[in-house]
């Protein structure tokens, strides 16, 4: 039987380290080896004995968090997930946490309606089993672990047929490549910094992109702002309605899903709530399922760094619907889950290294002819 993972959780407030502590040990393959006020009292318990995964919060005093992040990351690296609460003053200081080498942000635990506290505890669980798969300088995972997540309580994993029927081959196999094409990535733990290594490599008048990148709310404003301040394309957070436009990159909002819809030769998106589908929201299977309805030929989809599944069934339906499909290779994945299903279903039809994805973005989005879709596997 595997061990468990053990959690370190360094936050002042009792009741948040309480909570969080309840929420993470109602997993049985998950443990608290202790928890610390500060991050002097965090350094002691990490000399005596290195965590797992450290859950850190932001704000607290003696030290901030993330000057304790920096020093972890330099001294000796371990995986952190910044715990905050949902502030959009708080969501810079989350993306600096992000660059300093946290990976990944969770929102501290509120008590508000039954069905928040099952999502909460379904998000900040399946945050820290990712974490611990992270392959982080010296320290390796190993990858055969980072299988989608195990459904745990009143929790049911929806597919994205809980937000629209699937599609059907002869209608979506039929669409005409009429259109110009559209960009659909979805990505998860490690994908803030891949992402934004992608995106910096794009031209101005890069094709259309849509990006699920799962993300608490609020936060994703701040990704697209971050992002657009370091690219030649233009990033923002989604709007309902808004326009697919060569040049400009939509990042899905935290919290809502995100679906590509088509009005003449024109494409746009739609915000959406709904159910935890793959257990996110957004959901990159959401997300693909539209594209396969909508867009068909005219998209490319493409499945980034993640633990877990999300986005493997609808890259095969896109790849079902004429689409041309990429998933990020083992070697540059942060945790190679969902790439690793998506591969395992035959929904890929190339494997990229990260460093090549932002070339066949270029390629494959400016291709009319079709050909692309005709290449095998490969590794670039």
């Amino acid at each position: 039987m595997p061990k468990p993972i053990r959690v370190l959780i360094v936050d002042d407030s009792a009741t948040v380290r309480q909570t969080l502590k309840g929420i993470l040990e109602s997993d049985p393959d998950i443990e608290v080896m202790g928890a610390a006020a500060d991050p002097f009292a965090a350094a002691r318990l990490i000399s005596q004995e290195a965590p797992d995964v450290i859950t850190l919060d932001v704000e607290m005093p003696r030290m901030d968090g993330i000057s304790f992040l920096r020093k972890i990351m330099s001294q000796h690296p371990i995986p952190v997930v910044m715990c905050s609460s949902l502030a959009e003053e708080g969501s810079e200081t989350l993306m600096q946490a992000l660059e300093a080498g946290a990976v990944d942000v969770i929102l501290k635990p509120r008590m508000d309606t039954r069905q928040f506290l099952i999502e909460a505890h379904v998000r900040i669980c399946d945050t820290v089993k990712a974490a611990a798969q992270c392959r982080l300088g010296s320290r390796p995972r190993p990858a055969a672990t980072a299988a989608a997540p195990h459904p745990r309580g009143p929790a049911p994993k929806l597919t994205a047929d809980a937000m629209m029927p699937a599609p059907h081959a002869s209608a979506s196999g039929a669409m005409a490549r009429t259109t110009e094409k559209v960009i659909c990535i979805g990505a998860s733990t490690g994908g803030t910094e891949a992402l934004r290594e992608v995106l910096e490599e794009l031209p101005a008048d890069s094709p259309a992109i849509v990006i699920v990148q799962h993300m608490p709310e609020s936060f994703t404003a701040a990704f697209a702002r971050r992002l657009d301040g370091l690219c030649e394309v233009t990033v923002k957070e989604a709007q309902d309605g808004d326009a697919m436009l060569r040049g400009r990159v939509l990042i899905a909002p935290g919290n809502r899903h995100a679906l590509l819809q088509r009005s003449g030769a024109r494409y746009h998106v739609a915000i959406k709530d709904g159910p935890l589908v793959s257990r996110h929201r957004p959901s990159v299977d959401v997300l693909f399922r539209s594209a396969a309805h909508c867009a068909g030929g005219n998209a490319v989809g493409i499945i980034m760094t993640g633990m877990g599944d999300d986005g493997a069934n609808g890259l095969l339906e896109m790849r079902n619907a004429g689409a041309y499909t990429v998933a990020q290779n083992e070697e540059s994945c942060i945790v190679f889950g969902m790439p690793k299903e998506a591969i395992a279903r035959g929904a890929a039809m190339k494997i990229l290294p990260l460093n090549q994805i932002a070339r066949e973005i270029g390629r494959a989005g400016n291709d009319s002819s079709g050909l692309v879709r005709h290449q095998e596997h490969g590794n670039g």
